[in-house]
């Protein structure tokens, strides 16, 4: 059973960082074509990102449960963001200002349990503006949240 975005479009409200014709979107600033329910021009849509991109939910053969469509649980997960030292690393952005420790929890035990770290991101508790670039954690062996880290202070994009 192929699952449906709709009414989901945490992708296109900012949540993750994306560009769209030249409009950036991003925390607190959506798509200028999100109308909260969908596009405003969808058959115009661009291939990238808006076509190309994959939700883990969405995904066929999804290793998400069904109750983890990213407006209902509070993440949206891109699965294989990157490898790292031949794992397969996920990643998952906040529906909001950080992702429901219940959330949390089931992704890190995914983690554990399929030896897939993870990189997740929360807004700063301490502002109360959402962040453009919220803080990136990581959730791993120590020597892949060292090496996040790492990437992190080198200014380097880890997707």
């Amino acid at each position: 059973m192929q699952r449906s975005c709709q009414p989901c479009t945490a992708c296109c409200d900012g949540w993750v960082q994306i560009k769209v014709k030249g409009c950036e979107a991003y925390p607190g600033h959506p798509c200028p074509h999100s109308t909260g329910q969908g596009c405003d021009d969808y058959e115009n849509r661009p291939v990238n990102p808006c076509q190309q991109f994959e939700c883990a939910w969405v995904k066929q053969d999804s290793h998400l449960p069904d109750d983890f469509r990213p407006n209902e649980c509070g993440a949206l997960v891109i699965d294989g963001v990157l490898q790292w030292q031949g794992l397969t690393v996920d990643l998952a952005v906040p529906v909001g200002r950080e992702i429901p420790e219940k959330t949390l929890e089931w992704l890190m035990q995914f983690a554990e349990q399929n030896m897939r770290p993870l990189i997740y991101q929360q807004q700063d508790p301490s502002s109360l503006v959402l962040e453009k670039n919220p803080l990136t954690l990581a959730y791993g062996p120590p020597a892949f949240q060292q090496w996040v880290l790492q990437q992190q202070q080198k200014g380097i994009s880890l997707w």
